[in-house]
């Protein structure tokens, strides 16, 4: 038989043996000591008033009176340093880290989750809630393959029902990219003024749509008319519109409005003519009444011409006329038509 027990080494009452209060007293300050196991510190160094019963784990390189005892439990009892090697699957709290720990032979570790486990809600650095039940809080985020690849994947329980992303700004929705509320992919974007707008979108079958895409065809009512020389004639009718495209304030010359332009950038110009009188004629398309971005020259009957050219925001596209020429407006007839690329 030894002279204690074999887990935490305290010592026994022997047959015969004097002053057995103070054998049953060490082993009662032990227990004190390794029951319910807080580590104040991990330390080199002995702190300079430490406190009955406090433990502190002695750390590499230790000095003072901890030299010697690097990895072992220092145990601050009746005055004097008591030390005590801890054993495999020990667990202490550290109180400077509010963390519980378990050695495991060679150093305390945090306990490893289970390989398998399940929570309700889940918080990095964050607090969950019953909506959002895992809340990330972090510079970045990572998620990395394991073998070839990795894949991401957001579902929905049916076609009317959401499965997106949404990008956010001061906690304000500027952006959402997904499956909302149909089986189209689309991209929306939120701005002050415009509120919510689908952006683009692709069906199912692989086509993509510009939704708010800016483009028209426009034309006058149908009309014959012979426009004097330096006049413009304008637009009534819309025809196909997209992209805030609209009509500004009556032309001067009584003949219809000009478009004005909802974004700077480059745009594909048409411009069909439809010419009655016999002879040469010559129609501009004029920006802001000031350059003419497209000329059409041309003889009687029915013709077009385009051109690329860079419109600003708020920019106004009308006719100018040069010379006199009778012309039929409408749809099919005298038109414009303008796309952003």
């Amino acid at each position: 038989m030894t002279d204690a027990t074999a887990n935490l080494d305290l010592p026994f009452i022997l047959p015969a043996q004097a002053q057995k209060h103070v054998t049953h007293n060490e082993a009662l300050q032990r227990l004190d000591a390794l029951v319910q196991l807080v580590v104040a510190t991990s330390a080199q160094t002995p702190p300079a008033e430490p406190a009955e019963g406090q433990i502190h784990w002695v750390t590499a390189p230790e000095t003072g009176a901890w030299t010697g005892r690097a990895e072992s439990l220092a145990l601050f009892q009746d005055g004097v340093w008591v030390f005590i090697p801890p054993r495999p699957g020990w667990t202490a709290v550290f109180l400077d880290e509010a963390r519980l720990k378990i050695f495991n032979g060679a150093e305390w570790i945090e306990q490893p989750l289970p390989t398998e486990t399940q929570f309700e809600r889940l918080g990095i650095a964050a607090t969950p809630d019953s909506y959002n039940r895992l809340s990330l809080s972090s510079p970045a985020s990572l998620f990395n393959h394991a073998g070839g690849g990795h894949r991401l994947t957001v579902n929905k329980s049916s076609i009317a029902e959401t499965a997106s992303l949404i990008f956010q700004s001061n906690w304000q929705g500027r952006a959402e990219m997904g499956l909302a509320g149909e089986d189209r992919f689309s991209l929306k974007v939120n701005g002050d003024v415009t509120g919510w707008r689908q952006a683009v979108s692709i069906t199912p079958e692989g086509y993509v749509r510009h939704d708010q895409r800016p483009l028209v065809r426009a034309s006058l009512a149908p009309a014959t008319l012979t426009p004097a020389a330096g006049s413009f004639t304008g637009f009534d009718i819309l025809h196909l519109s997209g992209g805030d495209i609209a009509l500004g304030s009556p032309l001067p010359s009584g003949n219809g409005h000009p478009l004005i332009v909802p974004a700077s950038g480059y745009y594909l110009v048409s411009l069909t003519v439809a010419a009655i009188s016999i002879g040469s004629h010559k129609l501009h398309v004029s920006r802001n009444g000031s350059a003419d971005i497209l000329t059409h020259i041309g003889g009687a009957g029915t013709s077009s011409t385009m051109a690329l050219v860079w419109l600003d925001v708020t920019d106004t596209v009308a006719l100018r006329h040069e010379g006199t020429t009778q012309y039929e407006f409408g749809y099919g007839k005298t038109e414009i038509s303008l796309a952003l690329l």
